[in-house]
């Protein structure tokens, strides 16, 4: 073993490969022991993890998207802030040390079903890497081989997008017929069910991408790829033994699968997993509570009013929504909420004490605060400390991708209703609604949200996707492949404040917790915070302010202007590969 380790070792460092298309390959070694046995596939293997999302990564997935208020406007979105200078993302080691793996798996010595595996293997995370590439940047050049030093693709401009991605298609169909792993208990490893569920990931995004941005000409074929996620979607529900994660009830299933130690295995598909045993930790806690290390995102107001009524009607249907304050608002809610946020009976640990934690102004810019990802002990606020495992692909977002591609496609019935939404639901401890799909369009999903969408169902598995996986880093990716980038300038709002200087008890637990003023701050309360919301501030706007001035929605950042513009469905080319291989060209508007 430790033979093989080593040889493993300084292969992966003759592997390295080149940062960028434009930088020519280091020579290799011909790794014959590395090929030559099971052992040393399953070494080499190990190395295509990397291609995967860490823990950290996952945290800060969804620090840009219309939902999240954060410290500053994302210079992406500020008008003339970002050029092809800025522009990052057009890494391609990984996919060189992929290459020379399938290049090289051809071994007699090894067993055709043992070699076809591990292809499968290097095939799936090559999958992985492009739609990485094709999402961020649409065309780009396919290599299907590991390129020699003086080989002159390496400056070959880019491929279309449809050659990539029927090449990516490819991948997954060889990946899901030829791994053999059909389960792993640590869910860290690639499986068959884990090609699968990605492949609907996949197929979904393309589907929908060619659907809806109608500019490339892609419309015709955006069916195909609806079909095939579908597909891939009802083989994990078939035959991978997966069910949404109900230990706890209703109060604390949804949040467990993302607070465990261990990843829940019920629903967790593929983790990013955390080990104190290797020292492998996150920093959730340090990211989501400090006020100076993270973004300090918080959700917005819009957002917040999706979460349904408990009995399955819509919040934004009870009269008087708009003024409820924060302690009422909350309540008798789809439990997601207070899974996600800081609510009412909101408790952490510190040292041996359990306090109550309604939301911290020194974090939150709209009172909600997001708890999702963290740990409830203020142990962990202070560093890369957390030892939660936090997932990459789980049985939900099958469900989701499921119900929205057969949406798409006209085939959704009332059946596939109950065992996607209605089961998400069900698990939420929402109690209405469950057992058909709805016939009338909510109104505020149309006019706050998708304008052109009529489907009633559709609409709802839009709203249960934004609320199942908020913040785990599929918002962009949505407003991307939805054609929503409008939705990226929605004001950053937050909860009610009906008066200034009148403290606000946010958990109702008889104490005070935040006021608002103007100018002059009042008597200090002990334990309250004050909001200083005066509509200047040391001669300049204040950030933070209340909509109608002294009552209203708190608003965060509203003198800062942010401007969608369609050339933002792509990044830009960075300008420095460009330099090297003009052959590259550059995306619309991005010139």
């Amino acid at each position: 073993m430790k033979q093989y380790l080593t040889t493993f070792l300084l292969l992966c460092l003759a592997l390295a490969g080149c940062d960028s298309l434009d930088q020519e390959p280091e020579a290799t070694v011909t790794g014959s022991a590395v090929f030559s046995s099971e052992r040393g596939l399953e070494l080499y293997a190990n190395s295509f993890y990397d291609v995967l999302p860490t823990a950290n990564d996952i945290v800060r997935g969804d620090a840009m998207a219309d939902y999240a208020a954060r410290t500053q406007v994302p210079d992406f979105l500020l008008p003339g802030a970002f050029s092809a200078r800025q522009s990052s993302g057009w890494d391609w080691r990984p996919l060189r040390n992929i290459n020379y793996f399938i290049a090289n798996n051809n071994n007699p010595a090894v067993a055709p079903a043992v070699r076809n595996h591990y292809l499968g293997l290097a095939r799936f995370f090559r999958a992985w890497f492009y739609f990485d590439k094709v999402k961020r940047f649409g065309d780009v050049p396919w290599i299907g081989k590991p390129q020699s030093v003086d080989d002159p693709t390496l400056y070959n401009a880019r491929d279309p997008r449809t050659l990539v991605m029927d090449s990516v298609l490819a991948d997954l169909n060889f990946a899901i017929q030829n791994i053999t792993t059909t389960a792993d208990n640590s869910r860290s490893l690639v499986t068959k069910q884990t090609a699968a569920a990605f492949k609907s990931r996949v197929c979904l995004f393309e589907g929908t991408f060619r659907k809806y941005q109608t500019g490339y000409g892609l419309t015709g074929s955006a069916n195909q790829w609806l079909t095939e996620a579908a597909t891939a979607a009802e083989q994990v529900m078939t035959t991978g033994g997966f069910s949404l994660n109900a230990a706890g009830g209703t109060d604390r299933a949804y949040r467990q699968v993302f607070i465990s130690q261990a990843p829940v295995g019920s629903e967790v598909i593929l983790a990013a997993v955390s080990d104190p045993a290797l020292s492998v930790y996150n920093d959730a806690n340090w990211w989501w509570t400090s006020a100076t290390y993270g973004s300090r995102v918080s959700l917005i107001r819009t957002f917040v009013n999706t979460y349904l009524n408990i009995d399955g009607t819509p919040f934004t249907s009870k009269d008087g929504y708009e003024t409820l304050p924060f302690a009422q608002e909350v309540k008798g809610r789809d439990k997601r909420l207070q899974q996600t946020i800081r609510t009412g009976d909101y408790r952490r640990t510190n040292g041996n004490a359990t306090e109550a934690a309604p939301p911290v102004f020194s974090y939150t810019y709209t009172g909600y605060q997001p708890i999702k990802l963290t740990l409830d002990d203020t142990y962990y606020d202070g560093g890369t400390r957390n030892i939660n495992s936090l997932p990459i692909i789980r049985y939900a977002e099958v469900l989701l991708n499921y119900a929205e591609a057969k949406a798409e496609l006209g085939t959704f019935t009332n059946a596939d209703w109950v065992k996607t939404i209605g089961a998400l639901r069900q698990r939420a401890g929402i109690t209405g609604g469950l057992t058909a799909k709805p016939a009338v369009a909510d109104a505020y999903l149309q006019t706050n949200y998708f304008p052109g969408i009529s489907d009633a169902a559709l609409l709802e598995i839009r709203r249960e996707r934004g609320i199942e996986l908020v913040l785990e880093g599929f918002r962009f990716a949505d407003i991307t492949r939805w054609r929503r980038g409008p939705l990226m300038e929605m004001t950053w709002n937050g909860f009610y404040v009906p008066a200034l200087n009148q403290p606000l008890d946010l958990n109702e637990d008889g104490k005070n917790d935040v006021a608002f003023y103007q100018n002059t701050a009042p008597t200090p309360a002990a334990g309250v915070t004050y909001v200083n919301v005066s509509p200047t501030l040391n001669g300049r706007a204040n950030p933070q302010q209340l909509k109608n001035g002294t009552s209203g929605e708190l608003t965060w950042l509203t003198n800062v202007p942010r401007k969608w513009d369609d050339k933002f469905y792509l990044y830009p080319i960075p300008e420095a590969d460009r330099l090297i291989n003009p052959k590259l060209g550059q995306n619309p508007g991005w010139e």
